[in-house]
């Protein structure tokens, strides 16, 4: 049993430590996006210096970044036997999460983890993970706000495992309270910016280009 979960934990981490936006950054752009901007490797941030294409190909991928490195524990579990799938399955989105917050391949310099966390959400409880995204689109169409869509966005998370999801096991319950901490934390500077009501506004289909 050990030995499944450090495979899905070097696997999933793995996976997330694919720095897909300063690849793609230096690439076709000949640019460190970690240069530029807010200075971080993720979508957000992506789509303010190189653009609405680029954003949205770090977005996709940085997504299926968490649920691949999820799905792909699962069925290691499946093989291997383990009993605790649910436990196995958070380990890897949680690996999957850091890989992208401190990728192997890019110096240890990544972003700040949203876009892999809403992969391995998906991943890992669909329900809960459909009525954030919907949250965080919704939030960002309207106040054009990447950080607080992604901050609402993981509030809905916990509310929706324990109170419409009262079967939620320890480890689904304790992995939805702790998500949200975590985007918290991670957007502590960004909370004070939106306050101060000095915090950039995000247009995802507008001129805003560089």
């Amino acid at each position: 049993m050990f030995y499944s979960y450090l495979i899905a934990v070097v696997l999933a981490y793995v996976i997330g430590s694919i720095p897909t936006a300063v690849w793609i950054g230096r690439r076709y752009y000949n640019t460190d996006i970690r240069e530029h901007g807010s200075g971080n490797a993720g979508a957000t941030n992506t789509f303010r210096v190189l653009g609405v294409k680029a954003g949205i190909i770090v977005l996709v991928i940085d997504v299926l970044k968490g649920f691949c490195a999820v799905i792909f524990s699962y069925l290691i579990a499946k093989q291997i036997g383990v009993h605790e799938e649910d436990l196995l399955r958070i380990i890897a989105g949680l690996s999957a999460v850091m890989g992208h917050i401190y990728p192997l391949f890019a110096d240890f310099r990544g972003g700040k983890g949203v876009a892999t966390i809403m992969g391995a959400v998906l991943g890992i409880n669909p329900i809960a993970s459909i009525v954030a995204i919907i949250v965080f689109l919704s939030v960002l169409i309207i106040f054009k706000y990447v950080s607080l869509g992604s901050v609402l966005g993981g509030l809905t998370f916990p509310i929706t495992v324990f109170v419409f999801q009262p079967e939620a096991n320890i480890y689904m319950q304790l992995f939805s309270i702790f998500v949200t901490v975590m985007l918290i934390l991670n957007h502590f500077s960004n909370i004070k910016r939106l306050w101060n009501r000095t915090e950039n506004k995000t247009y995802l289909f507008g001129n805003k280009k560089k």
